[in-house]
């Protein structure tokens, strides 16, 4: 799977980059909690880099240094939620960690996704806005632990199903079934249903 990134400063994660100046973490945070507010206050596609600018109270130089567009603040925002998810789908207990039927774990990851969708839909908008969404690492992550557990359960043509069952998960989509009123717990069911018909 292809090595994560440091979203924050787009370096490779690890050992090997400069400490961070003092002023810079503090822009750097004011930069974050700004865009936290604006995308958690209205609709995350319309926030442009001059508002996160000004809520932060810093020059859109000082902005555009560290991040290129608004997608980019986002993602370091919900990095470290997909972080987390991602280590447990690794190394973390079945039916989401290894040692589950693929059927249970893909049933699980759907379940996994709509509580991170549920928790943090503002800054999936954000970060996954059109063909952004194919071009995020994490996206990449999702969709080759999909396609693992398709190839395990002996499904036909893995490759070509593998978007087409993480597109129930399109934080659009999302988005518009909890406005039309279906809950976490009707998207789980329908989704769980899903999985376990596809790997069967």
């Amino acid at each position: 799977m292809e090595s994560r990134t440091d979203l924050l400063s787009g370096r490779p994660a690890g050992g090997g980059r400069p400490r961070e100046r003092a002023d810079a973490a503090r822009n750097r945070a004011k930069v974050l909690a700004a865009a936290a507010d604006l995308f958690a206050s209205r609709d995350p596609r319309s926030v442009t880099m001059d508002d996160i600018a000004k809520a932060a109270g810093v020059g859109r130089g000082t902005l555009y240094r560290r991040y290129p567009d608004t997608v980019s603040i986002a993602r370091a925002l919900l990095d470290d939620h997909e972080r987390a998810l991602q280590e447990r789908l690794l190394r973390g207990d079945p039916p989401l960690g290894p040692g589950a039927p693929p059927g249970d774990r893909l049933a699980a990851f759907y379940a996994a996704m709509v509580e991170l969708l549920e928790d943090h839909i503002a800054l999936v908008l954000g970060a996954e806005q059109g063909a952004a969404r194919f071009a995020a690492s994490a996206y990449g992550f999702w969709r080759a632990h999909v396609r693992m557990l398709l190839a395990e359960a002996g499904t036909p043509a893995p490759a070509a199903l593998t978007d087409a069952l993480l597109a129930p998960l399109a934080p659009d989509v999302y988005a518009e079934q909890r406005r039309q009123g279906l809950t976490p717990a009707d998207i789980t069911t329908a989704l769980t249903h899903l999985a376990h018909a596809t790997t069967h």
